[in-house]
C-alpha cells in the first residue's frame, strides 16, 4: 500500500517539477545555474516522500574556485533524487540524446544548458565533447559525468569510459569524484523509513599538465579511489 502510494507521489511530483523546470528553463534558457535549481526541484520532494535519509559530506564539491569535471557512480532512476540533492553551481551534465523526448524533463534538461550526445554518432559524440571543453574553459561551468555510462545497479562499479577524462585533461581542470553508497535494490519503498544513502566527495584530483599517455593510469587511480570510498560508505551504513 505504502509502495503504491510512493509511486503515485513520486510520479507526481515528477510532472510537476518537469512543468516548474521549463518555466525556469523558458525564463532563462541556457543558464548554467538552472540544472542546478533544477535538480533540487526534483530532489527535495522526493528525498520527503521516500523518508531517505542522506548525509552528504561534499565540501571538496563547493570548495572549487575553478571549473571542474565531476565522475560518480550511477546506480539508477532514483540518482536524480540521490543526487540532485548536491549539484552545485553552475554545473551542467552529460546525457543521452534520447532524454529530450521525456515529456517536460527533455525539454527542460535542454534549457539548462546540458550537453545532450548521440552515442551511436561517433561524429556528433566527438562535436559534444568539443562543445564541453569549450563550457569548461571559457564558460566557468563545471561538468557531471557518470562515467560507467550506465546504470550499475548498486553491484559495484563498471568500468569507466575515457570521455569525461579526455575532457578534464583537455581543458586542464581537476577532477572531482563523488561517490555514493550502494542502495539500488536496497531501498525499502514499502516501509515508513526507505533507508539511508552516504555521499562523499574526493578531494580534487589535478589534471594540468596531463597528457593522453597518462589517461589509463588517471583512469584507473580515480576508480580505485572511489571503489575504496565506496566500501567504506557501505561499511558506515551496515554499522549504523
Amino acid at each position: 500500500m505504502l509502495f503504491s502510494l510512493r509511486m503515485l507521489l513520486l510520479g507526481l511530483q515528477f510532472l510537476l517539477a518537469g512543468l516548474a523546470g521549463l518555466l525556469l528553463g523558458l525564463c532563462r534558457p541556457f543558464n548554467p545555474d538552472n540544472s542546478r535549481l533544477c535538480a533540487r526541484l526534483y530532489a527535495l520532494p522526493a528525498l520527503c516522500v521516500l523518508r531517505l535519509k542522506l548525509k552528504a559530506e561534499v565540501r571538496s564539491l563547493y570548495g572549487q574556485d575553478r571549473p571542474c569535471v565531476i565522475v560518480a557512480n550511477h546506480q539508477s532512476n532514483y540518482d536524480l533524487y540521490v543526487l540532485g540533492r548536491v549539484v552545485p553551481p553552475r554545473t551542467v551534465s552529460i546525457g543521452k540524446k534520447s532524454l529530450k523526448w521525456i515529456p517536460f524533463f527533455g525539454q527542460l534538461y535542454w534549457l539548462a544548458g546540458n550537453v545532450l550526445i548521440d552515442r551511436g554518432n561517433t561524429r556528433q559524440a566527438k562535436q559534444a565533447m568539443l562543445q564541453t571543453t569549450e563550457t569548461l574553459q571559457r564558460r566557468a561551468t563545471s561538468i557531471w559525468v557518470f562515467p560507467e555510462g550506465t546504470r550499475n545497479l548498486g553491484k559495484g562499479l563498471l568500468p569507466f569510459k575515457k570521455g569525461a577524462f579526455q575532457m578534464a585533461i583537455a581543458a586542464g581542470v581537476p577532477i572531482i569524484p563523488v561517490c555514493v553508497s550502494n542502495y539500488a535494490g536496497r531501498l525499502k519503498l514499502n516501509s515508513w523509513s526507505s533507508g539511508r544513502v552516504l555521499i562523499r566527495s574526493l578531494p580534487a584530483i589535478p589534471t594540468l599538465g596531463l597528457t593522453l599517455d597518462d589517461l589509463p593510469q588517471l583512469m584507473q587511480r580515480c576508480q580505485q579511489l572511489m571503489s575504496e570510498c565506496i566500501e567504506q560508505l557501505d561499511r558506515q551504513v551496515a554499522g549504523a
